[in-house]
């Protein structure tokens, strides 16, 4: 069946940011990208004009970077402004943040001085679930839980290790430093781990080299300013590395 072909069919699930339903094809899901911010998981939630279309176009640029660069995503196409189509992943219920400079709960936890070089970088995991506030984990509570097999955490730190370099170097390029981001992992029908989730300043920190301002949902986190401004400064300088 041709991705042309595909047709939008039952909601699966509506979550924070996105909504995803099931296609005329079972490989496939659709994902519908929300015109709205939450922040302290999901207790606050505000509406965003246009959030959507940031989100999705920026996913989109990331996930075929990505692609491009040999990393397994679960990232097909965009289907319009504002979904896009996917492959379908039983996901991980484990978050993995990059840090590649202090920042966030990192400054507070350990009292150091924010955008504090990280040497090596650090790689944290954290358990799904916005009842429990997402809460630290490390690889014994892990397997304990039974939630991810020793051979897949090694392939999810792997990964990660591909991943930063990859996406550091291209927003290093548009004068964005890439402060940390969050990826999520999933089995695809073949039972193999592939990234998935999404990409963009949702679960990214970054910050203009040139400002010092932030181009992500920490403007909405911190009430500092109009969320959709860094985004799309994000989206231009994206726009004009990778082309349209």
């Amino acid at each position: 069946m041709a991705h042309t072909e595909i047709e939008q069919g039952n909601l699966i699930t509506a979550g924070k940011a996105k909504a995803l339903y099931e296609t005329n094809n079972p490989e496939y899901i659709w994902v519908h990208n929300l015109d709205q911010a939450t922040a302290l998981n999901g207790k606050r939630k505000e509406a965003v004009a246009d959030k959507a279309y940031y989100t999705n176009q920026i996913s989109r640029y990331l996930f075929e970077y990505l692609n491009q660069k040999g990393v397994p995503t679960h990232y097909v196409e965009a289907l319009n402004e504002t979904d896009s189509l996917v492959h379908r992943l039983t996901m991980l219920p484990i978050e993995v943040v990059t840090r590649n400079y202090a920042s966030g709960h990192f400054v507070s936890r350990f009292d150091v001085e924010p955008m504090f070089p990280l040497e090596p970088t650090v790689l944290e995991f954290y358990y799904k679930s916005d009842a429990l506030d997402d809460p630290f984990m490390n690889d014994s509570q892990i397997l304990a839980l039974n939630l991810a097999s020793l051979e897949s955490i090694t392939r999810i730190k792997d990964l990660t290790h591909q991943i930063n370099p990859l996406l550091n170097q291209l927003f290093d390029e548009i004068g964005i430093t890439l402060v940390d981001f969050k990826l999520e992992f999933g089995r695809n029908t073949d039972d193999v781990i592939v990234l998935g989730d999404e990409l963009s300043p949702d679960n990214m920190r970054l910050v203009d080299q040139t400002t010092g301002d932030s181009l992500d949902k920490d403007v909405f986190r911190q009430q500092t300013g109009d969320l959709t401004t860094g985004y799309a400064q994000v989206l231009t300088r994206l726009q004009a590395k990778l082309g349209e």
